[in-house]
């Protein structure tokens, strides 16, 4: 009787290993409007699943494919996961439909890993017709600053390296 809770010792091992096992995700991006021969290397492609804090974040090939894990926090088996494409070095277009795709099993195909739905698929030129895609710019401001002109007599540097100083008073 001494080596059953031994044998449920290790079971329990070797399920919870089993559960902790990586599972590999395998995917691709499709450029709509590039020649077939485009490298498409360097896209950034995030995957996020369900009641999972972590994110997986991988770069595409050349080829547009991809291999990552899947985030998991070590309890369970990853589900309901959803994959983006997040940027690349040049501008990208995205339509919002087409920007997130399901996370299938591709176990029935004997692979035993995860894969895509259907290819994540962008745009290297604005797709809309007359060319406005409204896409919102988040790069940096103009750091331009107001040079109020003072007298020279004065003998003080440029306003534009003291006026936009807002000093906090009061606060101890």
């Amino acid at each position: 009787m001494a080596t059953t809770p031994a044998f449920a010792f290790l079971l329990t091992f070797f399920l919870a290993l089993a559960l902790l096992k990586a599972q590999p995700l395998q995917g691709s991006v499709r450029c709509l409007d590039c020649p077939l021969t485009s490298d498409l290397s360097g896209l950034q492609v995030l995957v996020k699943c369900d009641k999972v804090k972590k994110l997986a974040m991988t770069y595409t090939e050349e080829d547009g494919g991809f291999t990552t894990e899947l985030p998991t926090d070590g309890t369970a088996t990853p589900s309901n996961c959803m994959a983006k494409i997040k940027g690349g070095p040049h501008q990208l277009y995205i339509s919002k439909k087409d920007s997130v795709v399901a996370v299938a099993s591709a176990k029935e195909k004997g692979g035993g890993h995860f894969t895509t739905s259907t290819p994540l698929t962008f745009y290297k030129s604005c797709p809309a017709k007359g060319r406005r895609c409204g896409g919102k710019d988040n790069g940096f401001a103009s750091s331009k600053t107001i040079d109020v002109p003072l007298p020279r007599e004065w003998g003080l540097a440029p306003s534009s390296y003291y006026v936009p100083f807002i000093p906090i008073i009061g606060i101890p």
